[in-house]
């Protein structure tokens, strides 16, 4: 399995997303400077965490505009797999491969803690080697996770089984309590109508070994590994 991780000037997950694949699937991780238009022939890429840019103008906004991003999209288009993680959700909603957008926190506080997640659908690669309904303890590090759409996006969303995390307490209750940001109907990631590109606010990759405190992000990588390895 080849995998490429796109790096803005303000990433800082991206070396995370780099060890965990590493760790996971043992395949090679090219980290592609994001004004590099051509892209390798990958199975998967990711889109990290981070602060592109400095979130000026709108988080995401600028990274959008980085000319790689429209290779990103076309690989998407033809069935590509494809993971935007915390910015990097942010920078998908911002190039239309995925609905919606991130707004504020709704407490207008940046939120750095683990969060637990319910596994809403285990039908993709990405959350294959999880099981429905499952819940799973992930770290959160947002200023602007704030999931809003309209409501015929939310119930196709629902509809079409792509919503693929929500957020919940420890026991799998859904309140705001659980939820971090205010995100609408809890939504924590979500699946384009294809299923091969997953955003997401937390960060699974910060998750993946023991010595990291715990190994909740693991069946991600391993599930991608199954499907592209």
């Amino acid at each position: 399995m080849k995998s490429a991780v796109i790096v803005f000037p303000g990433s800082n997950c991206d070396r995370d997303a780099k060890v965990a694949l590493e760790d996971v699937t043992g395949g090679e991780v090219i980290m592609h400077w994001h004004g590099d238009i051509e892209l390798p022939k990958v199975d998967l890429i990711v889109v990290p965490g981070g602060f592109s840019y400095g979130d000026y103008l709108r988080c995401g906004a600028m990274a959008a505009k980085s000319p790689v991003m429209r290779e990103v999209k076309k690989r998407a288009d033809d069935g590509i797999a494809v993971a935007g993680i915390c910015n990097g959700f942010q920078v998908l909603t911002e190039i239309e491969l995925l609905p919606g957008v991130l707004m504020r926190n709704a407490d207008l506080k940046f939120v750095c803690k683990d969060v637990h997640l319910s596994v809403e659908t285990a039908n993709s690669a990405f959350t294959a080697h999880y099981q429905k309904g499952q819940v799973i303890r992930i770290p959160v590090a947002h200023h602007d996770g704030n999931y809003v759409t309209d409501n015929d996006t939310l119930m196709a969303l629902n509809d079409q089984d792509r919503i693929a995390f929500r957020y919940v307490s420890e026991d799998g209750a859904r309140g705001n309590d659980a939820n971090p940001n205010g995100s609408m109907d809890d939504i924590a990631g979500i699946l384009n109508e294809k299923r091969n590109v997953l955003g997401m606010m937390p960060h699974p990759e910060r998750l993946v070994s023991p010595s990291l405190g715990g190994t909740d992000g693991r069946p991600m990588f391993e599930g991608l590994l199954a499907a592209f390895g």
